[in-house]
Formats: structure tokens, sequence, C-alpha cells
């Protein structure tokens, strides 16, 4: 008798609905409450005009502007995250906002996040590119208020 194989299945491809949306869930609220407090940190601790001055002496471009628009980005953001609300928008502008992270602040400081590296924002940028491809699953308020209604890329 000859001998069949048992194929091998991927367990990505395997995995139900449930578990996918449940996964989702959990990605969005992790990345969504470490944005969140940054940005609150960046509003309430440092205050505007101290995030400013420290985006300027990190050498950001445009510091008046671009500080204030970090950290309300990341302040709603990760509130919208949490909720799964416009999430691949809201979700690309955060990846965006790592990228600039990484590329004008922590690229020179090496790999470490103790010696001010870019391992945090590198795991931060890519959790949000992720959600941004993916969207926010079932367990979100984009299904029951934007499915249907607005265009794939913005649910």
């Amino acid at each position: 008798m000859p001998r069949t194989r048992t194929p091998r299945t991927n367990a990505a491809a395997t995995a139900t609905p449930a578990a996918t949306s449940w996964g989702l869930l959990i990605i969005r609220v992790a990345l969504g409450a470490v944005f969140l407090m940054h940005g609150a940190q960046k509003l309430f601790e440092y205050t505007i005009p101290g995030t400013v001055a420290s985006f300027g002496e990190m050498g950001a471009p445009l510091p008046d502007i671009t500080a204030p628009l970090v950290a309300v980005l990341e302040f709603a953001g990760g509130v919208l995250l949490i909720l799964g609300l416009l999430t691949r928008p809201v979700a690309a502008l955060l990846a965006v906002d790592m990228v600039v992270a990484l590329v004008l602040v922590h690229a020179a400081a090496g790999f470490w996040v103790a010696e001010g590296g870019w391992e945090f924002v590198a795991v931060l940028g890519a959790g949000a590119l992720g959600v941004a491809l993916t969207g926010a699953g079932s367990l979100s308020l984009d299904r029951p208020l934007l499915r249907g209604r607005a265009p794939a890329w913005l649910a």
C-alpha cells in the first residue's frame, strides 16, 4: 500500500476568524496604549512648549508645527487604535511617525533603546504598519460604523 503524505497546514491559514479578531484586538490595544501614553506625556507632562523645545534640540524640522502634530497624533491615534476606529489611516500615520523618529533621532544611537536606539520605535512602527495593512478586525468600531459605508482603505 503506498504511503500518503498528510499535507502541512499553515497555522495562520487555519486560524479561526474569532482568533484573528482577538489577536488584532490585543495588538491594537497594546499599541494604542503605548502611543496614547507617549502622546499624553508630550501634551501634559512635557507640555507643548517643552515638546517643541525638545523637537528643536533633536533637529526635527519645523518643531513649532511638528511637535504639536506628533503629540496629538500619538494621543488621539492611540485612543482610535484602542477603539478600532479609522484604524487603517491612523495606524499608517503612526507608522510614518515612527519611521521619522527612527531616522531623525534613534538611528544614530544604535539598536538598544537603553542608549536611545531604534529598537522600540521599530517595533511600534512595524506593529502600526501591520495594523494598517490588516485593518482592525471584527472587534472594532470600524466594522459596525464604517463597513459598507467607507472605502476599504479607511475601514
